[in-house]
């Protein structure tokens, strides 16, 4: 089994963490937030104990936690094999993560950037190591989705692919091969839908109960895309969509209004109790790495 770090102890980083580590590698968790890895592993915690009244399959948490080791130091990632970034989409944060860490780990290590926007050859540009960087896009809530995008950067090496897509398969994850390019399938796709359905809420065309109505009854969907924003969060969708109008300069990626109004108002989600539904005063607190989108602060637990 691999040695695996993984940095970022948000939602995604946390539900990563806990994959990792049910499936029998030895972690290294790290965040810049000691609150947030707190948090992160008293929900693994809560999530392994959870599994099997949730359907899932029994998982012995305190093994679970016995193979993570967690903390807010860049030297736990030294010994490493492979290193799985989940910090928010920030290029200016990224840059700064991915300059540290280059220093840090050992030069054989694999990066992996767990992104949901940003191309993987201009993150594998920021290292010394762009022929060992690779791009897995991870679905949320990463322990229950059987899939992930795998993006090869530029210079990605076939090596450096066919190891990481072995560490996925160990996770149990079928990797859909996805040439780079910004928001890749999945949000290339899925941001433009949800910032428009936002539009509609937006120009009072149709309330957000009625827009995801239609896309459930009509279309078959189980979620319609304004509660799939919630359960992303409001907030990474608005920085996946800016993303994307920064890359492409099309109009069509403009990102609506109220997305960015709900974000500065902390209405994210249901990790805030309140976004394009209310969720109730506990839903902040009993959100964690199963049900939940991404923090929404800018330190590294971000993502």
């Amino acid at each position: 089994m691999a040695h695996v770090g993984v940095v970022g102890a948000g939602v995604m980083g946390a539900g990563v963490a806990q994959n990792l580590a049910h499936s029998g590698h030895r972690v290294a968790l790290v965040d810049n937030d000691p609150d947030a890895i707190e948090k992160a592993l008293a929900g693994i915690e809560t999530n392994c104990r959870m599994s099997r009244l949730l359907g899932g399959p029994e998982i012995d948490a305190e093994e679970v936690l016995a193979r993570i080791d967690s903390g807010t130091d860049l030297s736990l990632l030294a010994d490493a094999e492979v290193v799985i970034e989940n910090i928010t989409e920030n290029w200016d944060l990224k840059r700064s993560l991915y300059l540290e860490m280059d220093a840090v780990v050992r030069p054989d290590a694999v990066f992996v950037a767990n992104t949901s926007a940003i191309p993987i050859t201009r993150l594998a540009s920021l290292t010394g190591r762009p022929r060992q960087f690779v791009g897995v896009h991870f679905m949320n809530p990463v322990p229950m989705k059987p899939a992930v995008e795998l993006i090869p950067g530029h210079h990605t090496s076939p090596a450096a692919l066919e190891r990481v897509r072995t560490l996925l398969i160990s996770m149990g994850k079928k990797a859909i091969d996805v040439n780079d390019a910004c928001g890749f399938v999945s949000n290339r796709v899925l941001m433009l839908t949800v910032n428009e359905a936002a539009c509609l809420v937006y120009e009072n065309v149709a309330t957000a109960e009625t827009v995801d109505e239609v896309f459930r009854s009509c279309f078959g969907h189980p979620m319609g895309p304004l509660e799939t924003a919630d359960l992303i969060g409001v907030d990474t969708i608005l920085y996946s969509i800016e993303v994307l109008y920064e890359h492409f300069a099309d109009s069509k990626y403009r990102p609506c209004p109220l997305l960015k109004h709900m974000t500065d108002a902390g209405l994210h989600g249901r990790k805030t109790g309140e976004g394009f539904y209310s969720y109730g005063p506990s839903a902040a607190a009993a959100a964690g790495p199963s049900v939940n989108g991404h923090r929404a602060d800018r330190s590294l637990s971000a993502n």
